[in-house]
């Protein structure tokens, strides 16, 4: 029972926050007749201002940790209900080509960004595949496969965290600056945010079409996960014998035991989960009834998850590790949107 209620404060906290984003977004749209900060985007904001004046203790962190992780995580499920296969074949072979190039662009040209500033090999290669797959899982998936040791893990990971919000926040300004069509957008939110459930956050506020795009377009780029680490397990067997690194400073703690992640860590189970509800959609067996409220269901849990994310980030982080670690990641995350509208454009997207 104890174990049951442990995430109780926490996720409290959460709720308090999302109902004042909520009840913020209404009196928005009550004096400027538009909500332009919508209530998910406001719970990541007071979520960090609340973070910023409270760090919350021990017995609040089961909460922001289960709605931060699960809560989202079911978010995407859900969200596969909304998506059907045509919209997936709608993309067209040229894209569906063009994502699994631009990954493998974007980890060498991420992982040489990084050697150029003298960062450690492990570290660049972490920080490659967490620009250009998907944050935390590729960075938990590709460590104990290139040796990687705990510090090169906790630097890398600490800005997923921070930017991922900050792409989160920033990236709809691009609508209206480039004038990109809800397809462009959603094809460049899929390719540039770090992982599948912040790609709701950063489409939902621009439209339903972005937001299957998007969610699809990051699918495909999840997938690649299980490719990438099987190359660099053939690729990087040097790395894992050696002892030690140039730069002993970065690299001091203990590492995991070296081999290859275990499925669960290259297939998550909320993007199973995505796949299932999709056929199902597809297939018309979910009934057109429910999917108005399994899309405001998802769009709620998301919001929560987002109050919970802005609680969970130290900004600070990103100073403790290190300006080279920060500049390499912040170029290597500007090359991969460049990349990314480059190809919108190659392929003639509208």
């Amino acid at each position: 029972m104890k174990h049951i209620l442990a995430p109780l404060p926490g996720l409290a906290v959460c709720l308090a926050l999302t109902g004042v984003a909520i009840i913020l977004q209404h009196i928005e749209f009550a004096i400027l007749n538009d909500a332009y900060l919508e209530a998910l985007v406001l719970a990541i904001l007071l979520g960090l201002a609340v973070r910023a004046a409270w760090l919350p203790g021990a017995r609040f962190q089961p909460g922001i940790h289960f709605a931060a992780k699960f809560l989202l995580e079911l978010a995407v499920v859900l969200l596969g209900a909304a998506v059907s296969a045509r919209s997936v074949l709608r993309l067209g072979p040229g894209l569906l080509i063009g994502i699994v190039a631009a990954v493998f662009v974007s980890i060498l040209v991420s992982y040489f960004i990084c050697r150029a500033l003298r960062l450690p090999s492990r570290l660049s290669l972490l920080v490659a595949c967490g620009n250009s797959i998907c944050g935390n899982s590729a960075i938990v998936a590709v460590a104990p496969v290139i040796g990687a040791d705990a510090d090169d893990i906790a630097a890398s990971i600490a800005f997923t965290a921070v930017l991922g919000v900050i792409v989160v926040l920033l990236l709809p300004l691009l609508v209206p600056l480039l004038a990109l069509t809800l397809t462009q957008y959603g094809i460049l939110a899929g390719l540039t945010v770090y992982a599948v459930p912040q790609v709701l956050a950063a489409t939902l506020p621009i439209g339903a079409l972005s937001n299957q795009v998007g969610t699809v377009v990051k699918l495909v780029r999840v997938l690649m996960l299980g490719p990438v680490v099987f190359i660099l397990a053939m690729l990087t067997a040097r790395l894992r014998e050696e002892t030690d690194e140039p730069a002993p400073h970065l690299t001091a703690g203990e590492r995991p035991s070296p081999g290859m992640p275990k499925l669960h860590q290259l297939v998550p189970w909320f993007i199973l989960g995505f796949l299932v509800l999709l056929g199902l959609r597809s297939g018309g067996l979910i009934p057109v009834s429910l999917l108005s409220p399994t899309k405001s269901i998802a769009s709620l849990l998301t919001t929560i998850s987002m109050a919970a994310l802005g609680l969970g980030v130290d900004v600070r982080a990103v100073a403790r590790a290190g300006g080279r670690v920060t500049l390499a990641v912040t170029l290597s995350l500007l090359m991969l949107a460049a990349l990314s509208l480059g190809l919108i454009w190659l392929l003639g997207i509208r």
